[in-house]
């Protein structure tokens, strides 16, 4: 493919105006990830053709990518204004929901639907929707629809199951969950979500395996971690838990853990460790989400007590601190952090039109000139 980009520019050195190259050159570049530069061919070439709605929609996927979702949006209104096509929609009803307008993206996806009834991906957009906008029933419908449509969408169970479990509807939350994990056995909220329902159904043996297996699919759960730690009390797997916490502490220091570890250690009778691990929690107040006026009483009285050398009396168990909660579902994002995001895959549009030779539109050119964004041309 840079054989090709490299192709085409040779050809625009030689002859700028060859706006079929110019166009090619752009696909090409908004699939090797070149945005900025594909935002400038296809600027270009607006100038020339304002009414060409596969370059505003082919503009609208570049910013997209460059996360500027605003641009996005106006864009792909003036790309459906010019032709009002079923792909059009569907990005724009993405971008709203980047944008959080939830009632606007719920109309762009149901003008998908009046096309493509069998959607099952505007379905789970809907849901997404529906369930932001708190209307958990439509929200329900819509992910039951989209696993109907597509039998593996992950995302769409794991909706499901979340919304069934803080409704009580325990036994359709198990299933949905497992069906999530028979997909994807690798997905970690999945089993933090299967362990807080045994844990506050009192199976804490079942709640501890979906922990750990939690934690060996994503270390970096530090919620599973809060959780285990009050389990292994329960059941007294001290150095099992000990284990665990310091082989994640000498990855990456972490307030909470720091916290936990001191608790354990509270309980074990393990005063000088107790103190140490106090002190770790308070130097690392960024990821310490316990309060910390507390953990700083708590300290101070460690440290007195440590200095007299007295004992501290032993705790029975870590104080609750609104462990077992199920994980909620992310925003739904194109991106690379949250556990919902996908991959845009969907093709560029290519326009096999033959390349037409049509006079500037020297209005056009003056009202592009100097822009940074793509405005309608008739405002």
């Amino acid at each position: 493919m840079d054989k090709e980009i490299e192709s085409l520019q040779n050809i625009l050195k030689k002859d700028p105006s060859n706006f079929q190259a110019r166009r090619e050159l752009s696909i090409l570049l908004v699939n090797s990830g070149f945005n900025e530069e594909a935002e400038g061919n296809l600027k270009y070439l607006i100038k020339y053709f304002p009414d060409d709605a596969e370059l505003y929609y082919n503009l609208g996927i570049v910013y997209e990518k460059l996360k500027d979702f605003d641009k996005a949006k106006r864009v792909y209104q003036k790309a459906i204004e010019l032709s009002p096509q079923e792909d059009f929609y569907y990005n724009l009803g993405e971008v709203l929901v980047d944008l959080k307008e939830w009632d606007e993206a719920i109309a762009a996806f149901r003008k998908v639907l009046q096309t493509d009834t069998k959607d099952g991906n505007c379905y789970f957009n809907l849901g997404v929707c529906y369930f932001n906008k708190q209307e958990k029933n439509m929200a329900l419908d819509c992910f039951q629809k989209a696993v109907e449509l597509n039998p593996k969408d992950i995302f769409a169970y794991f909706y499901l199951g979340y919304i069934y479990q803080n409704d009580g509807l325990t036994n359709f939350a198990i299933e949905s969950y497992q069906k999530v994990l028979a997909i994807s056995p690798d997905y970690s909220w999945a089993y933090f979500n299967l362990a807080s329902i045994e844990y506050k159904t009192g199976n804490i043996e079942e709640a501890k395996n979906y922990l750990l297996k939690t934690i060996e699919y994503n270390s970096l759960d530090i919620e599973a971690y809060k959780l285990l730690v009050k389990i292994c009390l329960k059941l007294g797997d001290i150095e099992e838990i000990l284990e665990i916490l310091h082989t994640r502490l000498e990855k990456e220091e972490n307030g909470d853990l720091y916290y936990c570890l001191a608790r354990v250690y509270k309980y074990t009778g393990q005063i000088e460790e107790y103190y140490s691990a106090l002190k770790s929690a308070l130097k690392n107040p960024y990821t310490l989400t316990f309060p910390k006026e507390a953990v700083q009483e708590e300290f101070d009285y460690a440290e007195e007590k440590f200095g007299r050398k007295e004992e501290i009396e032993p705790e029975t168990e870590i104080p609750e601190q609104e462990s077992g909660e199920s994980a909620e579902p992310e925003e739904f994002e194109e991106s690379e952090e949250s556990e919902f995001a996908e991959e845009d895959d969907e093709a560029v549009a290519e326009d096999d039109d033959e390349d037409e030779e049509d006079e500037v539109d020297n209005d056009a050119l003056e009202e592009y000139d100097n822009e940074e964004d793509i405005e309608d041309k008739d405002e």
